[in-house]
């Protein structure tokens, strides 16, 4: 058959639009979810996974990061990924006590050393049973995040004991843990979603808070809490979350070509968590908050009978006992 040129022309255009179509149809960008600011560690590790996908998928796989809680609380985050609504979120192991109770056992008080003994616990066994536990609730456990250890503030005095804080209202997140504990500590314990603690301050709806130096800086709490008390309760690392029906639609090539840079992602994450927890502290002790050395064996003996009680539950004991193997 003879093709004219405007003919041989029309079908070759015809085949790119095809071809492009075809490319739109594949291409897909997945969107997941924050509650921290635009430049935390955690927002920033999303990106480099989001942007090292579309490396490594000539552009088929993106990422779509809404930070600074754009889409909402954690605990509505967790729920709609799980339903598929959204693809990924990094929440709080705080967040995740009470729907998910083997991740009790990462939030109890002074269960690691130290972070290197954190971070060898989430890259050893204990991590991996603890994220078979969310598998049961069509979750996916990509990877585990840095949350530093967690101090107290407030607005009111500088505590060393926990006498210190008898009366004070101190904000927790919703877990019955961090509750429990603050109760030991002798503080009214408070809880509060995540966005609202700077205004509850503000205002004198609390007291103080607990949390780490980079969100006691991003946030902006330093500016009205004055005191931080070097308590290091907790440590109480993060989760980044995947809803398992987006990773199951995905070919076996890409589900493990994800889950590979969502891996990747920890020990970049790291990197820029210990630069920037440091310059945090710098930060906010520049402006004037006043940071106290506490008596910590008065801390420890005020949380021993919860961590105790915890216990009693065997798989979190066993859990613990690993842990403390790693130590």
């Amino acid at each position: 058959m003879n093709l004219t040129r405007r003919a041989f022309l029309g079908s070759g255009a015809a085949l790119c639009l095809g071809a492009v179509a075809r490319a739109q149809v594949s291409a897909r960008t997945l969107t997941a979810t924050d509650v921290h600011v635009s430049d935390y560690p955690t927002v920033q590790a999303l990106r480099w996974i989001g942007e090292t996908l579309m490396q490594e998928t000539a552009g088929r796989i993106g990422l779509r990061v809404y930070h600074s809680g754009q889409l909402g609380r954690e605990g509505d985050a967790i729920n709609m990924v799980r339903f598929g609504a959204l693809d990924i979120t990094r929440v709080n192991m705080a967040v995740l006590n009470n729907p998910f109770p083997l991740t009790q056992i990462l939030s109890l008080p002074y269960v690691f050393k130290d972070e290197a003994h954190m971070r060898r616990a989430l890259d050893g066994a204990p991590g991996q049973e603890i994220a078979r536990g969310f598998e049961r609730r069509d979750l996916v456990c990509l990877a585990y995040y840095d949350s530093g250890m967690r101090h107290l503030y407030n607005t009111r005095h500088a505590v060393t004991t926990p006498r210190d804080l008898h009366g004070l209202k101190i904000r927790v997140p919703p877990s019955d843990i961090f509750m429990q504990l603050l109760r030991r500590f002798e503080a009214n314990a408070t809880p509060l979603p995540y966005g609202e603690v700077f205004s509850a301050l503000q205002t004198h709806l609390i007291d103080g808070a607990e949390n780490n130096w980079q969100t006691f800086h991003t946030t902006r709490q330093f500016e009205v809490a004055k005191f931080i008390a070097r308590t290091g309760h907790s440590f109480s690392p993060e989760a980044l979350l995947m809803s398992r029906r987006t990773l199951d639609a995905l070919s076996a090539t890409d589900r493990g070509l994800l889950l590979g840079i969502a891996q990747r992602s920890v020990p970049y994450m790291r990197s820029l968590w210990d630069k920037a927890e440091a310059a945090s502290r710098d930060y906010v002790l520049g402006k004037g908050v006043r940071e106290s050395d506490v008596d910590i064996g008065t801390f420890r003996t005020a949380a021993a009978p919860l961590l105790a009680a915890y216990r009693r539950d065997p798989q979190l004991d066993a859990l613990y006992t690993s842990i403390q193997d790693l130590a």
